[in-house]
């Protein structure tokens, strides 16, 4: 009857890092942590998980001497969220 939701994205970071990711081509670390307010240490396991599923790709570099961490949607992460919105929508109509 009920189409189960994503558990790697049926959590409230990585549901944040996801939809910032959908909005933009890349977010550099400071960005994500500035629009989730959470802790640079909460985003770090976050994003190791959503990276692990390849839903995302991490891109470590410098900017003037000082690193740099990106991070950018895959197509893979791309088409969870659809179905993730998808299945939600579903359970919203049921409940009307």
């Amino acid at each position: 009857m009920f189409q189960e939701l994503d558990p790697l994205l049926h959590q409230q970071l990585r549901l944040q890092i996801i939809t910032l990711l959908m909005s933009v081509e890349s977010a550099e670390f400071n960005f994500v942590l500035a629009e989730t307010k959470a802790t640079r240490g909460n985003i770090s396991v976050q994003i190791k998980k959503l990276e692990a599923a390849n839903y995302i790709e991490v891109k470590k570099s410098f900017r003037d001497n000082y690193p740099l961490t990106t991070y950018a949607i895959t197509e893979k992460g791309k088409l969870a969220f659809e179905k993730y919105v998808e299945t939600l929508e579903a359970y919203i109509n049921k409940a009307r």
